[in-house]
């Protein structure tokens, strides 16, 4: 430390022990995701460790069972669509486009979302539910601004919206180039769809 630089406040060390603890988190559940995406669910608790760059113990205080594991991946993947829902509302371009936003953006992330329609559990945590309501009334929002402007069909509900969207976002291929062309394919078309009067679109 030089001698102008003042020392840290209690306060300070808390903030910094908090924001690596948060650090360290985020990278363990992302060296989860990875390899449950190369070795599937099952995938053992030491190869997600190393992955980290951690010793077993360390993943194990984080997250003492699989179980728990998965909930906290749960909550990311909750926290990353509603972060997805968040941008495309933003600006002033109309509803369809910002459900275009949300769809596109969904499928770039597909391959971080540990979800229970992508093989998460099915019995959600607190938390998980609250970002989940959040999600549908983040779509819900942007619907309702489509009936506004006339660029979404009166009968489309959030659901229909978060479930296509689900859909898409599963890692189905390694075959990124030809997957990636025929998932923004079938968006093009379910976009269409969504209109009051359904447009002519290029989608072969």
């Amino acid at each position: 430390m030089s001698e102008n630089a003042e020392p840290k406040g209690p306060s300070q060390h808390k903030s910094q022990t908090r924001s690596d603890a948060l650090a360290n988190q985020e990278r363990l559940l992302a060296a989860a995701v990875t390899a449950m995406l190369r070795e599937g669910r099952q995938v053992p608790m030491a190869s997600i460790a190393r992955d980290a760059g951690v010793g077993i113990a360390t993943l194990y205080r984080n997250y003492p069972t699989r179980e728990a594991l998965l909930e906290a991946l749960t909550e990311r993947s909750f926290g990353l669509v509603l972060d997805v829902v968040k941008e495309a509302a933003v600006g002033e371009r109309p509803a369809i486009g910002a459900i275009e936003a949300f769809l596109t953006s969904t499928i770039a992330h597909r391959e971080q979302l540990v979800l229970p329609l992508h093989g998460g559990p099915d019995d959600l945590s607190d938390e998980s539910r609250r970002l989940r309501t959040e999600i549908h009334a983040g779509i819900a929002r942007i619907l309702d601004r489509g009936r506004d402007d006339l660029t979404v069909r009166t009968d489309i509900t959030a659901s229909d919206v978060v479930f296509f969207g689900a859909m898409l976002a599963q890692p189905l291929s390694k075959d990124d180039g030809w997957l990636e062309a025929n998932l923004l394919r079938q968006e093009r078309i379910f976009l269409g769809g969504l209109a009051p009067v359904p447009p002519v679109l290029d989608i072969i």
